[in-house]
């Protein structure tokens, strides 16, 4: 399933892209332990740094800046650039190597909450399993593979109707790079791009700049919600839940 027409060359999209100005939006913290902490990453705000110019400004960069004592890689898990919500960073070697572990493990629960752009019926689920691979002529593109593609896994479940189409919440259990953003879009999945998704929409999805305005931003209506994992430190469970920030403009029922 391409999107729309073939990209251009990486070197042109490159030459062309300019990611959002967030230089003056400070960095959230949602929770700060000695050896970790858990963040609010924006959307337009790179996970880790890329050798463009333009890509030095990242989450792990923030949190390496703000906490002295970090020390390490930090880095467990990512989230897309366009992805906002909830990320957690290792301060130590300690807690890097025991998060690590969880993720790879399978033992962290992520639950993302999106606005897919067709109607669904309110409580249907169920799980896409589509493998995966990059399509190296059309860079960061993913495609379905049924003979080279790794397995991928996602759980769905549709939560209402709204105006733009159907809010979801998705449980990824594997967590292959755009992923969720290709479950969504592709016809042997949900048949429906996520709101706002630059890459894999199709005609007519996206308004005349690409992307979904909501409350005066462009953004993709990705979010990262929740996030649980065991404290690599003492073990105790830790949970945590963040309210999309496109909530309250485009998360209620059609009048």
């Amino acid at each position: 399933m391409p999107p729309r027409g073939p990209l251009p060359a990486l070197p042109a999209r490159r030459a062309r892209f300019r990611p959002p100005e967030l230089s003056d939006v400070p960095l959230e913290v949602v929770c700060e332990e000695e050896e970790w902490v858990v963040i609010h990453k924006p959307s337009g705000l790179l996970s880790v740094p890329g050798v463009d110019e333009w890509a030095r400004d990242a989450a792990s960069v923030r949190v390496r800046e703000r906490f002295e004592r970090a020390q390490g890689g930090l880095v467990a898990h990512r989230l897309d650039m366009a992805t906002s919500g909830l990320m957690v960073f290792a301060l130590s070697e300690r807690a890097l190597v025991a998060l690590n572990r969880a993720f790879a493990h399978r033992e962290v629960q992520k639950r993302y909450l999106a606005v897919i752009s067709s109607a669904l019926e309110p409580g249907s689920s169920g799980e896409l399993r589509l493998p995966m691979r990059l399509d190296p002529h059309q860079r960061p593109l993913q495609v379905v593979d049924f003979v080279h593609g790794k397995d991928s896994i996602t759980r769905w479940r549709a939560e209402s109707l709204h105006p733009l189409g159907t809010l979801v919440s998705l449980w990824p259990v594997t967590g292959r790079t755009h992923q969720l953003r290709l479950h969504c879009a592709h016809p042997l999945g949900l048949n429906a791009p996520i709101v706002g998704d630059a890459i894999y929409h199709r005609e007519g999805d996206l308004g005349a700049e690409g992307r979904a305005s909501v409350g005066g931003a462009s953004q993709l209506l990705l979010h990262a919600t929740s996030l649980s994992f065991d404290d690599p430190c003492t073990g105790a469970r830790r949970s945590f839940e963040l309210p999309p920030a496109f909530a309250s403009e485009l998360l209620s029922p059609p009048k």
